[in-house]
């Protein structure tokens, strides 16, 4: 039988629209959402002080601001809302300052069986440890309960370290009875040894690939457990993490030994990753933020299913050394080059510092299109 126009045009559509479907269906939500989404221009810390300064979001050429948990609240929340801002929240995953102190019974333990003592100004925590667990899983679900927001930054995703200085403060974590056990029983190499000295000396003698490799998967165990309670609670939110920006043979390869992070695997975990460009903090030329970000838009793209937005994170912190408003724009101007699709500052309280940084972000964010 021979169709009519309008039969066949009605076939056509319903072609057209199930191979787009299928198109889709096909395409990782985070490609989705970087086809729908504007580019991103925020600032990082507690943003609440620029309002308190006189300034407006919108006036500034902000469309984000990436808050720190703790200073979130109503009304920074609504005033954001009303200036059309998105909200995304940092989220100190794994920060165990003030947690140890009162439960030491998530101190991260060294090799030689003492507390490993604070790295600088961070204090980790023992990943393991199911107290710990909870105590941040009802942080997020309180956060998620309150605020609609659109999306949950995970930051300190790594084992007990400090990352963030030229001279990287690296121990050996964590070898309490918790994580030898756990260790033996997810791998099943039998842990020799009379007690914690002995049994991490045989680690790292024996298994120490093993040992890595364990490590690596319970941080990913953090970050998928995280992401399960976002989608839960708000389905329409981004999944973001921040993260140390060392190549992987960076720090003869700390990147993955010591602190824990598989960056090809938080790529197929993640919505959103934020590389921590900090180029002061790490001796780097500010040419290396658009390196970076290079290499990471490039190893997203070569073999993964998943598609992370790029979101970096520059420096206008004055510590170490000073970051002059020039050097600033540099790192900004770098940062905004594809494969990035948004960027924030880190942070705040630099802008209020030097007012002439101000002047920058806000001639870059209000020339960038938001398309």
């Amino acid at each position: 039988m021979r169709k009519s126009p309008a039969r066949l045009m009605i076939l056509i559509y319903f072609i057209v629209i199930t191979a787009g479907i299928i198109s889709c269906e096909k395409m990782g939500e985070s490609e989705l959402n970087q086809e729908i989404m504007p580019f991103v221009k925020g600032v990082y810390g507690n943003p609440g002080t620029l309002l308190e300064a006189g300034y407006r979001f919108d006036d500034l050429g902000m469309n984000a601001i990436f808050v720190r948990s703790i200073s979130l609240n109503e009304s920074l929340y609504e005033t954001a809302r009303l200036q059309n801002v998105q909200v995304f929240v940092e989220f100190p995953t794994l920060l165990g300052r003030n947690y140890v102190e009162n439960h030491p019974e998530a101190w991260p333990i060294d090799e030689t069986g003492e507390k490993s003592p604070p790295a600088d100004w961070f204090m980790g925590v023992c990943p393991t440890d199911p107290g710990f667990w909870d105590y941040r899983e009802k942080q997020l679900r309180d956060i998620l309960d309150k605020y609609d927001v659109d999306g949950i930054f995970l930051d300190y995703v790594h084992w007990h370290a400090q990352f963030e200085t030229p001279d990287p403060i690296l121990p050996e974590t964590c070898f309490c009875e918790r994580c030898t056990s756990l260790f033996s029983e997810d791998t099943g190499v039998q842990v020799l040894g009379a007690g914690i000295p002995e049994k991490a000396d045989w680690i790292l003698v024996n298994a120490n690939s093993e040992w890595r490799g364990w490590r690596s998967r319970v941080l990913n165990k953090w970050v998928s457990g995280m992401k399960e309670i976002v989608r839960e609670m708000r389905p329409d939110a981004l999944l973001g993490i921040f993260y140390c920006s060392w190549y992987p043979d960076d720090h003869d390869g700390a990147l993955f030994k010591t602190l824990g992070i598989d960056v090809e695997a938080f790529i197929e975990m993640a919505d959103v990753l934020s590389p921590m460009l900090f180029h002061k903090m790490k001796e780097r030329r500010p040419s290396w933020v658009g390196e970076y970000t290079g290499w990471l838009g490039d190893l997203i793209s070569a073999s993964h299913e998943n598609q992370p937005l790029v979101w970096p994170i520059v420096q206008a912190h004055d510590n170490p050394g000073i970051v002059t408003p020039d050097e600033f724009r540099q790192v900004m101007l770098k940062g905004i080059q594809a494969p990035s699709t948004g960027i924030m500052m880190f942070s705040d309280r630099s802008l209020l510092d030097n007012p002439e940084k101000i002047e920058v972000m806000m001639e870059l964010y209000l020339e960038k299109p938001e398309d």
